[in-house]
């Protein structure tokens, strides 16, 4: 079986100046179907890079990024954009909910984009609330909701969508401690009714809530495995600072 993510030696590169920065070097590694993977790492590290690979909000500059079977890379900006709204439902840390949209409204938007019926897409949006036990908010504005229900909305609208991998970009790091647990326990939920999950973070004492640890440093994965193995918290290069939770 394919796996649903594959990276091939995936290099992502930018000019700076005179100097070619080595975002995500030779990187390569496989996702499938029904995993929690946290992908982990410093400022700096390639996480993000890849985050916005795997979400094809950018494409390798070599290297094979395959989605779903798909080569990323070889689509056009419109592909893009059509493979994301189908494949991909995104969470992110400071929530990104429309101001002037209700809850309900808020969780609709990107099955709007994707063409789905009102009718469906109101069904599909009700349901994903009563998932996040939102239901009773569904005329409130964002402004009236705590920080941990406006993540909660989040990661309603990300589950509206029926996506193939939930996405997720620091979920928590707007969120106090008991939030911060509250909606990673929902991540994990979400894992064992068969979600694949792609939790992008630089807490060591987030990551480990993941099945799975993809460490980067330097644009490079320094590990890949168990995320309860002890070196799964440990940097390759500097194993004091990244132990427990990183700053």
């Amino acid at each position: 079986m394919s796996a649903l993510i594959e990276f091939q030696k995936v290099c992502k590169y930018y000019q700076m100046g005179d100097t070619v920065v080595k975002a995500a070097d030779h990187i390569s590694f496989q996702i499938q179907k029904g995993e929690f993977v946290a992908i982990v790492g410093k400022s700096g590290s390639g996480k993000s890079t890849c985050m916005n690979i795997i979400g094809c909000l950018d494409v390798p500059t070599s290297g094979t990024y395959l989605l779903g079977g798909n080569d990323v890379g070889s689509l056009s900006k419109n592909d893009l954009a059509e493979i994301r709204n189908k494949m991909l439902g995104f969470i992110f840390q400071q929530y990104n909910l429309l101001p002037k949209l209700t809850v309900l409204e808020n969780v609709e938007v990107p099955l709007m984009y994707a063409g789905v019926p009102k009718p469906e897409r109101r069904q599909r949006a009700l349901d994903a609330l009563e998932v996040v036990g939102l239901a009773s908010k569904l005329k409130n504005m964002p402004n009236q909701l705590s920080g941990g229900q406006q993540q909660r909305v989040s990661i309603a609208r990300a589950l509206a969508g029926n996506p193939a991998v939930i996405l997720a970009d620091e979920p928590t790091g707007a969120l106090d401690s008991r939030t911060s647990r509250e909606v990673l326990g929902m991540l994990q939920n979400l894992h064992s009714q068969g979600h694949t999950v792609v939790l992008i973070t630089h807490d060591n004492s987030i990551a480990v809530t993941a099945q799975r640890i993809i460490r980067l440093e330097d644009g490079q994965v320094v590990y890949d495995g168990d995320a309860h193995a002890p070196e799964a918290v440990v940097s390759h290069n500097d194993p004091w600072l990244e132990r427990g939770s990183a700053s």
